[in-house]
């Protein structure tokens, strides 16, 4: 298979993960990128805010890059474009609402005005020298979401983005599956398909469903009612303004992602509020509880976002009142789930009622379950597969689907992040690795916490840090002050004296011993101090603190 006949499909994140959904297809001396997000960090990752993709392979062929297509505006698709951009100056070419709020995150970023946004619609195709990328119409849990095609000159590839089969969307544009059909009547070289959900049975529930279960609840409330949903689900949010404005209702949005979001789309004509119904936060004591809705963020129950800070009574202008009823209206991304229940006991304690998705109907995914994954094959019966979007689990149970449905097994390539994927007219197979991984964003710094980093903060955060302070006379390199031991997040000194005490005898004998054989490099110094203390400590703790020995001269 020669490399100037064939395209490379190369995903450098979201295989083997949730999020950081990023792949780049390449042809001669010519690559797109779908996507372009972030994951959020798990609970070994101290202090970190972001992890966005390692774009080292983009970075070292800039000049083949010609453009990132954008499937629809989540965090996982869209996140990592202020900090790419920055490196990487290509247009971005995406729908109406998922630019708008792309729009927003540049100017955060102060980079708008060096950016390079291509509005498209649905129906659009894209014309590059090799490639062809077609936006195609789905449904999802944001409005303007898109599957996209690529026609290159070996085939044709189908991405179909994150996507459910919603046949009674609330905007009423139902996905285009009549285009997919036609496409793969044309013939698919290779389906990329979304794998999230692919072991829930049967068919996901429509989006409208939720309306009817939010309008019963509305009904009942005898309070302010505050509903916390993810800031990008414009449909929900529409739905909760609907079921609020029949109860003559008036509606707030708290929260930086929710006021920014709710603000791009009503702007753009996604998102239908009167302005006479919508209130700020500081407005809400000019109106009688029963008579308000406070749409907010932090339903995966981030400490910092406005529903946690709500519950530990931090906020500073929305303090839980008697009859409030609090709707969470997700369900919990994997790994998030003791951070909503704490959430939920803390509004329990407060007297607060609490309506989440174990109790009613409140959320629906906007990930396709099994029976849509089987339509999307059907439709496309494509050469080639690979499983995409989820957990090395869920790619594996898609490519088991994929099997159940007659494709052969050997056309089925459920590969790693980095992973190279060489297809040919007839042909497909795995050729080598690029360099890919994970970079994490700590407040301003984007790489510069690494796993040596990562590493020392979780030491610290389990078994605490003990500094040794040394004094040594320059001229006789005699000891003439300390060894004095600090110790935090380790043991309470007073309490464990000995143990201190033993420190610094074991401290003084190895100083002793290393300057009597005229031992006096430093880093020889603090290495057998250190050496010695972490032998003692372990034997006698069962502990490895952090030991930063600190030698000063005078």
């Amino acid at each position: 298979m020669k490399g100037n006949h064939s395209v490379k499909v190369i995903p450098l994140g979201g295989i083997g993960e949730i999020g950081k959904n990023i792949t780049a297809i390449e042809y001669r001396d010519e690559i797109i990128v779908i996507d372009c997000g972030i994951s959020f960090p798990d609970e070994e990752m101290y202090g970190v805010d972001l992890v966005i993709p390692d774009i080292t392979y983009l970075l070292n062929n800039s000049d083949k890059v010609k453009g990132i297509f954008l499937t629809h505006g989540h965090e996982d698709h869209i996140g990592s474009l202020p900090y790419v951009l920055k490196q990487l100056n290509v247009p971005v070419y995406g729908t109406k609402l998922t630019l708008g709020i792309v729009e927003n995150k540049l100017k955060e970023q102060k980079i708008l005005s060096d950016c390079n946004l291509f509005v498209v619609s649905a129906g659009d195709k894209i014309e590059k020298n090799y490639f062809q990328v077609e936006f195609i119409r789905n449904t999802h849990s944001i409005a303007d979401s898109c599957s996209i095609a690529v026609y290159t000159p070996v085939g044709t590839i189908l991405h179909t983005g994150d996507f459910k089969i919603d046949y009674t969307p609330i905007d009423g544009l139902v996905m285009d599956l009549e285009r997919i059909s036609e496409i793969g009547k044309k013939g698919v070289l290779l389906l990329m398909a979304d794998s999230t959900n692919v072991h829930r049975k049967g068919h996901s529930i429509s989006e409208k469903s939720i309306g009817e279960t939010l309008t019963r609840i509305f009904s009942k409330a005898k309070g302010r009612v505050i509903v916390a949903t993810f800031a990008s689900n414009i449909h929900r949010m529409q739905q909760i303004a609907n079921a609020s404005m029949k109860y003559e209702r008036k509606v707030a949005f708290s929260g930086r992602s929710m006021e920014n979001i709710s603000k791009v789309a009503m702007e753009l004509g996604y998102l239908h509020i009167p302005e006479t119904s919508i209130i700020s936060v500081d407005e809400l004591r000019n109106y009688p509880n029963e008579k308000v809705t406070i749409i907010t963020t932090g339903s995966q129950g981030e400490s910092m976002a406005a529903l946690a800070r709500i519950a530990f009574s931090n906020h500073r202008k929305i303090s839980i009142q008697p009859n409030d009823l609090f709707i969470i209206s997700a369900s919990p991304i994997p790994g998030n789930e003791k951070l909503i229940s704490r959430v939920i006991n803390e509004l329990l304690k407060k007297g607060a009622d609490v309506i989440y998705e174990a109790l009613e109907e409140v959320h629906v995914s906007g990930h396709a379950y099994e029976e849509e994954l089987k339509l999307i094959h059907t439709l496309v019966h494509p050469k080639f597969f690979m499983p995409v979007h989820g957990e090395y689990r869920h790619l594996k149970h898609h490519a088991e689907l994929a099997e159940q449905l007659r494709m052969k097994k050997e056309n089925i390539f459920t590969l790693e992040r980095g992973e190279v994927l060489e297809l040919s007219k007839g042909s497909a197979k795995i050729c080598g690795k690029v360099p890919t991984g994970e970079v994490f964003v700590d407040g301003i710094g984007v790489g510069d916490v690494g796993n040596i980093v990562l590493r020392d903060r979780k030491y610290l955060a389990q078994d605490g840090m003990l500094t040794i302070v040394v004094t040594l006379e320059k001229e006789t390199y005699s000891v003439i002050a300390g060894p004095d031991v600090i110790t935090r997040g380790f043991i309470y000194a007073r309490e464990s004296e000995k143990l201190i005490n033993d420190v610094k005898d074991i401290v003084k004998k190895e100083l002793d011993n290393c300057l009597e054989n005229k031992i006096i490099e430093w880093y020889v110094l603090k290495n057998n101090m250190k050496k010695s203390v972490e032998k003692y400590l372990y034997e006698k703790t069962k502990r490895r603190p952090i030991i930063l020995p600190i030698i000063m001269e005078i």
